[in-house]
């Protein structure tokens, strides 16, 4: 049979923002629209085939569809082939999704890699893709293979350190360090203000009756008893003192 023809495109995951656009087991691809227009009937279907990257020069494609590598295959033979559409959906005029996504079917596990399946990926890679129109009678048309596509490293849960970073560990403890003193810090300088508020309002409150009464405790002289008289004195009027009596003046004679 004649060989498929080479088109220029070229698969890529998108480059725009994307979530979950590269994963530790999965990656999306553009949706290739408009590209097998010119070789694709009704009865053709496209796939998809992913290969590692050093592996992909040594794929070699299926002369038909009894023959299409599977999903299983990938540990051993480094290929395998999967999503298997209609060449109608990839037509100019079908509305479909932009980006295709490769890997997300976790329940290929479970078929023992019989049929075609798009199950999650089992390493990092790298992976190279291309698209292949086939027909009735083999293959038609293929894309060129993609740049080698990365997968996220996954964490193994055997590399986890369970005791936390020391760095981090140095970071909180000086936080909370230079929390504890700012909240301290903060207390005595409301202490400080609030004592000079207290005392000023009771210098303003306590008035002259406070000082009186100060000044009464300190300064007061009590009055003096009465002392008794001296024998033989009578007491003058007022500011006059105290002189002895004198005695009574003789009578004139008569």
């Amino acid at each position: 049979p004649a060989p498929p023809a080479l088109l220029p495109y070229v698969p890529r995951v998108p480059p725009a923002a994307l979530p979950g656009k590269v994963t530790a087991t999965t990656f999306a691809l553009e949706r290739p629209c408009c590209v097998f227009d010119r070789h694709a009937t009704a009865s053709d279907a496209v796939w998809l085939a992913v290969a590692f990257a050093n592996a992909s020069a040594a794929f070699r494609n299926p002369p038909s569809r009894a023959d299409v590598p599977p999903y299983g295959q990938l540990p051993t033979a480094r290929s395998y082939m999967t999503l298997e559409m209609a060449a109608a959906a990839f037509a100019c005029s079908a509305p479909s999704p932009a980006v295709l996504r490769v890997g997300g079917d976790t329940a290929c596990w479970g078929q023992g890699g019989r049929d075609p399946c798009n199950g999650p990926l089992p390493s990092p890679g790298p992976y190279r893709v291309k698209f292949l129109l086939m027909g009735c009678h083999g293959p038609k048309a293929e894309t060129r293979w993609s740049d080698p596509i990365l997968l996220r490293r996954a964490s193994s849960p055997s590399t986890i350190d369970p005791a936390p970073l020391r760095r981090g560990s140095d970071v909180a403890v000086i936080a909370s360090v230079l929390a504890s003193l700012g909240a301290a810090l903060a207390a005595a300088v409301l202490g400080a203000v609030g004592a000079e508020a207290w005392g000023s309002l009771c210098r303003r409150d306590s008035g002259s009756g406070a000082f009186a009464g100060g000044s009464y405790r300190s300064h007061h002289i009590p009055p003096a008893l009465p002392q008794p008289l001296p024998p033989g004195c009578a007491c003058s009027p007022p500011g006059r003192g105290c002189f002895p009596p004198r005695p009574p003046a003789p009578r004139p004679a008569e």
